[in-house]
C-alpha cells in the first residue's frame, strides 16, 4: 500500500471549491500560496484531487524540462517526488517521454511494462505502484512539462479518468506557462543580483590590493586571481574574505605580489 498522503487523505486541497471553474480555483491557489514552490505543490495536490478524487490512491508530480535538465517542480507528496526521480536517474520513463515528445503516455500495468527496460518498471513497482499516466502540458516554448499520475491499482487511468486528465492539463496549461515564465524571470533576476554583488566585492578587493601594494589594476587583478587559484577558492569568496579582513583595525593583507617588498 502507498504511504499516507496527508493532503489526499484529508480531503480536497486548499483552494478546491467545486462551485468554481478549474481556472478560478487555480487562480485561488496562486493568490493563497506564499511562494512559487508552495503554489506548485498545491497545484500537484489539486491535480490529483481533480483527476482521481480526493480520497483516492493517486499520486501526482509535475515534471519540467528546461536547459536539458529534468526536475519535479511540484508534488502531491514526497513519495510522488521520489517516484518521479527514478526516471531522472535512469534518463528515461513515461513522464520524460511525455514532456519531450509532447504526447500522452500510459502504463496500464507496470508488471507487463518493458518500454523503458526492466529497471524502470521494477523500481516503480517496488514502491507499490501498478499504473502510470503522463500527460504533457503545452507551454508554447516556455519549457516542456508533463503531469504524472501514479496509482497502486492496475488500469487505474483507463477511459474516463484519462479523458479527465487530458482535459484538465489543457485547462491549466496557461496557468502553468505563466508560472514557469515568472520562475524564469525570478531566476534571471536572482542570478543578475548575485553577479552584481560578486562584481562589487571583487572590485573592492582589487582596490584594496592596489592601495596596499601600490600597484595598477591589472597587477591587482592578477594577485587576486593567483590567490584564488593557489588557495583553490572561488574568486568571490577570497575577495569577500579580503574585504572583511580590512573592516576592523589595520590588518595587513597576505595578498601581496610575489617578490614585491611590503610598502611602508
Amino acid at each position: 500500500m502507498l504511504p499516507p498522503d496527508p493532503i489526499l487523505t484529508a480531503g480536497a486541497p486548499a483552494g478546491a471549491d467545486p462551485s468554481l471553474s478549474t481556472v478560478d480555483q487555480i487562480q485561488n491557489l496562486i493568490l493563497d500560496s506564499a511562494d512559487f514552490e508552495e503554489f506548485l505543490n498545491e497545484l500537484a495536490r489539486f491535480s490529483a484531487h481533480q483527476v482521481a478524487g480526493s480520497r483516492d490512491d493517486a499520486l501526482c508530480g509535475i515534471t519540467l524540462l528546461r536547459d536539458r535538465k529534468a526536475a519535479t517542480i511540484g508534488w502531491s507528496s514526497n513519495h510522488a517526488r521520489e517516484v518521479d526521480e527514478i526516471q531522472y536517474s535512469l534518463s528515461q520513463g513515461p513522464c520524460l517521454t511525455a514532456a519531450k515528445e509532447e504526447r500522452e503516455v500510459y502504463v496500464p500495468d507496470l508488471v507487463a511494462e518493458n518500454r523503458w527496460g526492466p529497471e524502470y518498471a521494477g523500481a516503480v513497482a517496488s514502491h507499490g505502484l501498478r499504473s502510470v499516466l503522463s500527460v504533457p502540458f503545452h507551454l508554447q516554448g516556455e519549457a516542456q512539462a508533463a503531469l504524472n499520475l501514479y496509482s497502486e491499482a492496475p488500469h487505474k487511468f483507463d477511459g474516463d479518468v484519462a479523458a479527465r486528465a487530458r482535459g484538465y492539463t489543457r485547462e491549466i496549461s496557461q496557468a502553468l506557462r505563466l508560472a514557469v515564465r515568472i520562475s524564469l524571470h525570478t531566476d534571471s533576476a536572482t542570478n543578475l543580483r548575485a553577479t552584481l554583488e560578486s562584481r562589487t566585492v571583487i572590485d573592492m578587493a582589487v582596490g584594496i590590493i592596489m592601495a596596499q601594494n601600490r600597484c595598477d589594476q591589472e597587477t591587482a587583478v592578477r594577485i587576486l586571481t593567483d590567490a584564488s587559484s593557489n588557495g583553490n577558492l572561488k574568486l568571490r569568496d577570497i575577495a569577500k574574505s579580503l574585504v572583511q579582513s580590512v573592516g576592523g583595525a589595520a590588518t595587513r593583507t597576505h595578498f601581496e605580489e610575489p617578490g614585491r617588498p611590503e610598502p611602508h
